[in-house]
Formats: structure tokens, sequence, C-alpha cells
């Protein structure tokens, strides 16, 4: 989940945060997990007002890593669309090389077996992830599975079957304002899909901003102290507020 002190920040800049659960991969697929992201969307447009005073005409998304590419789906796949994204060292791109082909990093660890993958996780549906799941996760990315997975299509057989899951190639003139957070030493996520997304949304003329932390790996903003990482904290939230406190 979101960090705490993060929270902190979007509270004392008059902000009402709500924390979405979505149904998690492999046991789920991903045109369901988005339709869990465009159901939560449209329940704070809906109820939110009345609940916790929200106005729905003024959304904004914000998420991290997996988070951050569903922050990013946001952007067209659900309605109302929000008015401000912000990803934190998300991805644009699901069936790119860093993803559908073995991970130079991950193969470094001991190589995790099929049936020790699969032993990881369950057969129900869950929101949390807990116990040693990240062994199928890391399974998929020493074999370039996790698109497969995610999916259940082949993204080199069935490209066209990914392009809806893309946002890279799903930005247009309409799609909101986005600011993109993303350390150069990101060994999970390739800082690329960032620079990537951001030459998307600078083609189509959407007001975006990329964030660079020079030195930083996944996860970078747990760091709070840090001065960098501090400061990317209070643009992104200065983003938020150009695009919201309107």
């Amino acid at each position: 989940g979101i960090h705490a002190e993060q929270v902190d920040r979007y509270l004392d800049h008059g902000y009402t945060v709500v924390s979405i659960d979505y149904r998690l991969a492999p046991e789920t697929k991903l045109a369901a997990i988005i339709e869990d992201i465009a159901d939560a969307v449209a329940w704070v447009s809906s109820e939110g007002r009345a609940l916790f005073a929200a106005d729905p005409s003024r959304i904004g998304v914000v998420g991290h890593s997996a988070g951050g590419y569903l922050t990013l789906m946001s952007g067209f796949a659900v309605k109302p669309r929000p008015k401000a994204l912000v990803s934190f060292y998300g991805y644009g791109d699901i069936i790119g090389d860093w993803y559908s082909k073995p991970d130079p990093f991950y193969c470094r660890e001991e190589p995790v077996t099929r049936q020790e993958a699969e032993a990881a996780i369950g057969g129900t549906t869950v929101s949390e992830s807990a116990g040693e799941r990240w062994r199928f996760y890391l399974y998929c990315r020493q074999n370039g599975l996790w698109p497969l997975e995610v999916v259940g299509h082949d993204p080199i057989l069935d490209a066209a079957a990914f392009r809806q899951y893309c946002p890279i190639l799903n930005v247009s003139p309409d799609y909101p304002a986005t600011m993109l957070l993303h350390g150069d030493k990101d060994t999970d996520v390739p800082y690329e899909q960032s620079v990537m997304m951001h030459a998307a949304l600078a083609k189509a003329n959407v007001e975006s901003e990329l964030v660079t932390i020079a030195g930083g790996e996944h996860g970078f903003d747990a760091r709070h102290e840090d001065p960098v990482v501090s400061g990317a904290l209070e643009r992104a939230v200065a983003f938020f507020d150009r695009y919201l406190q309107q």
C-alpha cells in the first residue's frame, strides 16, 4: 500500500485518499483487474460526495509499480477519466522484451522451478499478497512469462491481444495530465518505461512531467527522509494541486 508519510502529505493538502484493493494476478487475469479499477473510480464518482465530500469532477489517481501501471491504464480505460495521474515507477508497455523475455537481473537469483512457483500461489481469488507469492513473480521474470500469465495470451504469438493493455499505445490528446517518477537505476521496471511514456504523452500534446531520481532504485520513495526523494514527493503533490485544485 501507499506509505503513511505520503498519505499525510495528501491529507495536509486537503485531499481525500481512497485506497483501492484489486484482485491479484495470476489467479485473476488483467481484464478483470482493470474492471476493478474502473469500478472503484465509478464508485468514488457516484458515492464519494455523499460519503466523504469528494468532488467527482476532481479525481486524481496515484500508484506505485504495478499500481503505477494501473494508474496509467486509468487514463483511458475508466469513466469518468481522472483529471490527473501520478505514476511512481510504472510502465506503459507490457509486451516489451523487459517483461516477455528472461530478465538478466532476476536471472542472477537461484532459478525457481515451475512446481515451486505454482506452490507459492493458490487457486482462489486474493487481493492481498502474502507468504511466498513473490516466488511466482520471480519465476515469471526469470522465464519471461509474466505477460502470458497475467493476460492469458502469448505476447509473441498474439501481440494484438495486448494493445488494449498498453497505455503507451492508447495515448490521445484527451489523456489526463500525467507525472511520471522513476529512478534511473531501477532493476525491476526499467527507467526507460517512463521515458517512453513521457515521449508518447508529449507527442500527443498531453501535459506531462518526468521526474528522474538519479541513482534511484525500485521503491525509491520509501526513503522519504532523503531530501531528493522528499522534494520529488512535494512535486507530486504540487502536480495534483495544479490540476485538481481548480
